[in-house]
C-alpha cells in the first residue's frame, strides 16, 4: 500500500483499557436488536430475516460511568440459500470476534429450543477458552419457568432469560453479567463512597462522559481499536487527559498556553480522523477495497452481488493520519429492489454519505460508466461531500479499451472536473496508496477557511479579467465577498443585479475561485446575495423602458395630440357660428350652429 500500518498485535496488547463484549449465535437469534439496546442506537440492521448481518459491527456501549465495546456478529450455522464460501467467512468473521473478546454472550432462540446450530456455536466458544454466557432470547409470550430450560444441555452454566426487543430481562443481565467483568477494571460509580463520588465530580476530575461531548459527528462512529491499527480507545484517552489539562493548569500556565495559542492559531479538525465512505452499485469490489487498505480481511468479500447489507465503519491510521473507512451496501436501481432489508441498505448507504468527509464512488472497469453511477454522483454533489472517483478492475484490461474508458469518462464526467479519478485494482492493491492523497486533499480543500480579504481580491481579478454581463440595460455589479462556510466552501458575493447572474458566468467564478484557492476534490459553492432598497418607500420605482417602448410612446401621444388640435379647432368653429347668429339677431343654439356650419 506505500505505507506502513501501526502493528495491529500492539493495539490489540493495548485493549485492556477497555472491556470488549462479542455477542454470537445462530442466525435470527436478535443479536442485533440486543446490539441496538446495549449501544442504544439503531446503528445494526434489524429485521426477520435470517442471515441480515455478514460482517462484524463495532458499538460503544456505557454502563454506570464505564465505557466497554460490543460486537455484533452474523449467524454461525450453515445455509443451503448461501454459498459455502460466504458462509465460511461469515463464520471467520464472528470466531475473530470471539477472539478479540473478554466475555462472549452467547444468544439462543427460546421460542425455537435447542437446535444443533446451537451445538456447533458452543464448540466453537469451548475451543476459545473464553468466559460465556447462555442469553436465552424472545422469552416474551412463554413460561418462565420452562422457557430457555434446553440449553441447560449445552454445559456452558446459567441461561439468562431476555427479550431484545422489549428490553425485558436486559438490565439483569448487564448487572449479573455485565457489570462483573467491567468491574475488573477498578469499582464502578455506583461501587464508590459518597466522599469519592463527590471528589471525582469535581471540575478537575476526569468526565465520566468526556467522549459524547464535542464529538456529535461521531457519534454512531465504533470503537474498532483493531480495525486498520488504529487505537480509538487511546485517542481518545488522550483528548480526556488534555481536557483536564485545560482545567487544572493555574493562572501562570494558562496565561502561557493562551499567549502560544494565540501565536500559533490551531487549524480546525486538525486533530480529528477522516471519514470517508466506499460508494457504488453492488459487486464493484468496495468491500475488497476495504481489506486492502486496511491490510486484514475485516469485512466479508464474496463473488455475490450484495454481500454487505450494513454500513461498517471501521478506524484506521496511515501515515501517522487518521482515517474511518466506511464501508456500504451496493445501490442499485429503484426497480430492481425487491427485498424490503434492501431498502434499508439503500438508506444507510445514504447516510452515510451525508455522514463522510469524503465520498468515494468505485465504478467497475468491466461495465464502464453506468447511469446508476450518475445518479449516485448526483446524490454526493448535492449532498456537498467531497469526492474521489475510483475506476476498479482495472487490470486485465486490454489497451484499445482502457483508452475508449478514458475518452468516455473525459467525456461523461466533465461536469465533475474537480475530483481526481483513480484506476486502481483493489484484488492486486495497484494504485490504492494513491487515493490517501487524494483523500487528505479533497478533505483540506473542503475545511480550510480563507480571508475576507482573499476571496476580495480573487473577485476583484476576475471582474476586471472579464467583467458581468449586461442584464436590463445595466452591467450587474459584484461588490465584495466573504466566507459564508466550509465543508463544503462556500463563498458569499454581495452585488447588485445579481439574481440575473447567466449560468456562465457563475460557472467562471467558481473556476477562478478554485484555481486561485487550489481548491481540490470538492465542489465550491457560490450564494449571491442582493441589498435592498433604503429609499424603496420613499420614491417610486423608476422603469426603464427599451427604445420600442419609447418610440411607441412618443407614436401615441403625437396622436393624442392631433386629436386634441382637432377638437379644439372644431370648438373654436362652433364659437365663432353662435357669436355670428346672435349679431344678425338670430338665437342658434350650439347643434344648430354646428349643423348650420357644416352647411
Amino acid at each position: 500500500m506505500g505505507a506502513q500500518l501501526v502493528s495491529i498485535a500492539c493495539v490489540k496488547i493495548a485493549r485492556i483499557h477497555m472491556k470488549v463484549i462479542a455477542l454470537v449465535g445462530c442466525p435470527n437469534v436478535g443479536k442485533s436488536t440486543l446490539f441496538n439496546r446495549l449501544t442504544k442506537t439503531r446503528d445494526a440492521l434489524v429485521a426477520d430475516f435470517p442471515g441480515l448481518t455478514r460482517d462484524r459491527k463495532y458499538g460503544r456501549a456505557l454502563f454506570d460511568g464505564r465505557e466497554y465495546i460490543v460486537i455484533d456478529t452474523g449467524g454461525i450455522a450453515d445455509d443451503k440459500e448461501q454459498p459455502a464460501d460466504l458462509t465460511e467467512r461469515m463464520t471467520g468473521q464472528a470466531l475473530q470476534a470471539i477472539a478479540e473478546s473478554d466475555l462472549v454472550l452467547f444468544m439462543v432462540d427460546a421460542k425455537a429450543g435447542l437446535m444443533p446450530g446451537d451445538l456447533q456455536v458452543a464448540d466453537y466458544i469451548r475451543k476459545a477458552g473464553k468466559p460465556c454466557a447462555v442469553v436465552a432470547n424472545k422469552i416474551d409470550g412463554l413460561n418462565p419457568d420452562y422457557a430457555g430450560s434446553d440449553f441447560y444441555a449445552l454445559g456452558l452454566g446459567e441461561v439468562h432469560q431476555i427479550a431484545a426487543a422489549h428490553g425485558r430481562g436486559v438490565n439483569v443481565l448487564i448487572e449479573d453479567v455485565i457489570a462483573p467483568v467491567l468491574r475488573e477494571e477498578g469499582p464502578l460509580d455506583s461501587d464508590l463512597p459518597d466522599e469519592e463520588e463527590e471528589e471525582s465530580r469535581s471540575p478537575f476530575a476526569k468526565p465520566v462522559s468526556a467522549w459524547e461531548q464535542g464529538y456529535e459527528f461521531l457519534d454512531n462512529v465504533p470503537a474498532d481499536k483493531t480495525g486498520g491499527g488504529f487505537d480509538w480507545h487511546a485517542f481518545r484517552e488522550k483528548q480526556r487527559a488534555d481536557i483536564q489539562q485545560r482545567l487544572g493548569r493555574d493562572a501562570e500556565g494558562a496565561a502561557v498556553a493562551d499567549a502560544k495559542a494565540q501565536a500559533e492559531p490551531e487549524v480546525p479538525f486538525a486533530d480529528l480522523p477522516i471519514k470517508f465512505a466506499l460508494i457504488g452499485k453492488p459487486n464493484v469490489g468496495k468491500s475488497t477495497l476495504t481489506n486492502r487498505m486496511l491490510g486484514e480481511d475485516r469485512v466479508v468479500v464474496a463473488d455475490l452481488p450484495g454481500t454487505t447489507r450494513d454500513s461498517i465503519y471501521i478506524p484506521l491510521e496511515r501515515d501517522e493520519h487518521k482515517y474511518i473507512v466506511i464501508d456500504t451496501a451496493g445501490v442499485r436501481r429503484r426497480r430492481k429492489i425487491n427485498l424490503a432489508i434492501e431498502k434499508f441498505s439503500v438508506v444507510k448507504t445514504l447516510k452515510a454519505i451525508e455522514d463522510c468527509n469524503v465520498a468515494i464512488l468505485v465504478i467497475d472497469a468491466h461495465e464502464g460508466l453506468s447511469d446508476q453511477d450518475l445518479s449516485l454522483l448526483s446524490f454526493i454533489i448535492d449532498s456537498g461531500r467531497s469526492l474521489v472517483i475510483a475506476v476498479n478492475k482495472w487490470d486485465g484490461l486490454t489497451p484499445e479499451y482502457k483508452d475508449e474508458l478514458r475518452r468516455e469518462l473525459d467525456r461523461r464526467l466533465g461536469f465533475v472536473d474537480f475530483a481526481r479519478v483513480h484506476f486502481i485494482s483493489a484484488l492486486h492493491g495497484t494504485g490504492v496508496g494513491n487515493l490517501f492523497d487524494s483523500i487528505d486533499e479533497a478533505y483540506k480543500s473542503a475545511t480550510t477557511r480563507h480571508s475576507s480579504s482573499t476571496l476580495n481580491r480573487i473577485l476583484a481579478a476576475a471582474v476586471q479579467e472579464h467583467e458581468p454581463p449586461v442584464s436590463g440595460g445595466r452591467r450587474i455589479k459584484l461588490k465584495y465577498a466573504h466566507a459564508g462556510g466550509y465543508n463544503p466552501p462556500r463563498i458569499v458575493i454581495h452585488g447588485n443585479k445579481v439574481s440575473k447572474m447567466p449560468d456562465a458566468y457563475r460557472r467562471y467564478l467558481i473556476n477562478t475561485f478554485r484555481k486561485s484557492l487550489k481548491i481540490m476534490g470538492t465542489p465550491v459553492i457560490l450564494e449571491f446575495r442582493e441589498g435592498s432598497n433604503p429609499y424603496a418607500d420613499q420614491k417610486p420605482a423608476q422603469k426603464r423602458l427599451t427604445q420600442s417602448k419609447l418610440r411607441e410612446q412618443r407614436r401615441e401621444a403625437q396622436t393624442q395630440r392631433r386629436y386634441a388640435r382637432a377638437a379644439a379647432k372644431q370648438q373654436k368653429q362652433t364659437a365663432k357660428a353662435v357669436a355670428k347668429g346672435r349679431k344678425d339677431g338670430m338665437v342658434l343654439t350650439r347643434g344648430q350652429a354646428k349643423s348650420q356650419r357644416s352647411y
